[in-house]
């Protein structure tokens, strides 16, 4: 089978297709014909700089796939042939709380990912996709999606008639306006680009805030919650926003942090006097992933796909990550 591999230093252009065995399914295990593999920001970064990331090389780079299962291993019970699965981000992340056994198994990272034509996974590491949607779409849920909800639904518990600040356009934050929506909560969303603002209305921002205008955007956002603040941030930037985030967020309030985008440094004096609640989001379980995957199939939620690139021309769609020209994902498809 094909599949492509990270060989070493050098990037997006040394990313090389090769071949490699047809995989079996061991005990526990299924087999996925892979149709579709959405990119993420991770996926880029570690293609581009792989080395302190600890790779092991060759690596098929991505953790999002959507496929069908062909073939099952030994004792395999929940999982048929037959069935359209999605991958999950960690392979041993079943549920509960996060540890050290399942950082060590994000697909794409410590492990190989899913750019393939086929991939073994656990049957207990695939979730069912909803019947609405295709393979494409099903391949932007598993880390963006997941991580959305992780912040949104899991950890802030956003009630209805909250008021959410999302920062970009980007996967994680177009996927986080999609549930805003769902919840009956109100999104304020910010970019640098009118058009993508006005796209992002259209998807049903609340309001929306040009950065590039409005350099202290925290205060604009504040001053669209009445001086009160915002409940809850989906804060992808990282260290270069985060302070701004923390001034935009009510007394109370919380802010799930995702993004690594940007440096810069933090006063944590601000976090403890507004008793702000300050969570790592680093994507979710594989419970996590089924539940989003059920309110996705309730709402027939549609996730928003930029542009989709043929296998033969996935170098293309990490430069395009690169460029940051996009709204919503990047899907690198097998079908044509």
């Amino acid at each position: 089978m094909r599949a492509w591999e990270i060989r070493g230093e050098g990037g997006v252009d040394a990313l090389a297709l090769g071949e490699r065995p047809a995989p079996e399914p061991g005990p526990g295990e299924v087999l996925v014909r892979v149709h579709a593999s959405s990119i993420n920001y991770r996926d880029l970064a570690t293609i581009e700089n792989p080395t302190p990331r600890g790779i092991v090389y060759p690596r098929v780079p991505n953790s999002d796939a959507a496929g069908e299962v062909v073939a099952v291993g030994p004792g395999v019970e929940r999982v048929r042939v037959g069935e359209r699965v999605m991958s999950t981000f960690f392979r041993r992340w079943p549920d509960g709380a996060i540890d050290a056994e399942a950082m060590a198994s994000a697909l794409g990272g410590a492990i190989d990912g899913v750019l393939a034509e086929s991939v073994v996974l656990g049957e207990r590491a695939v979730v069912p996709i909803p019947e609405h949607l295709s393979f494409v779409e099903a391949a932007t849920l598993p880390c963006a999606g997941v991580t959305a909800w992780h912040s949104l639904v899991e950890f802030a518990r956003v009630q209805p008639g909250d008021t959410v600040l999302l920062l970009g356009t980007g996967g994680v934050s177009v996927f986080a306006l999609q549930i805003v929506g769902m919840l009956g909560a109100r999104a304020i969303v910010t970019s640098s680009s009118d058009e993508k603002l006005e796209r992002a209305k259209g998807l049903g921002a609340w309001r929306t805030v040009n950065y590039r205008r409005e350099p202290e955007w925290e205060r604009a956002v504040v001053a669209a919650t009445d001086g009160r603040g915002v409940d809850h941030v989906v804060e992808v930037g990282g260290p270069g926003t985060l302070a701004r985030s923390v001034a935009a967020v009510r007394v109370g309030g919380s802010i799930g942090l995702i993004g690594v985008l940007s440096g810069g440094q933090l006063d944590p004096t601000p976090i403890m006097r507004k008793s702000i609640r300050l969570q790592g989001i680093y994507v979710g379980s594989t419970a996590m992933h089924a539940r989003l995957a059920r309110a996705v199939a309730a709402h027939r939620l549609s996730p928003v796909v930029d542009r989709v690139f043929r296998f033969e021309d996935a170098r293309d769609a990490y430069r395009a990550m690169r460029a940051a020209g996009h709204l919503g994902k990047l899907v690198i498809t097998l079908d044509g």
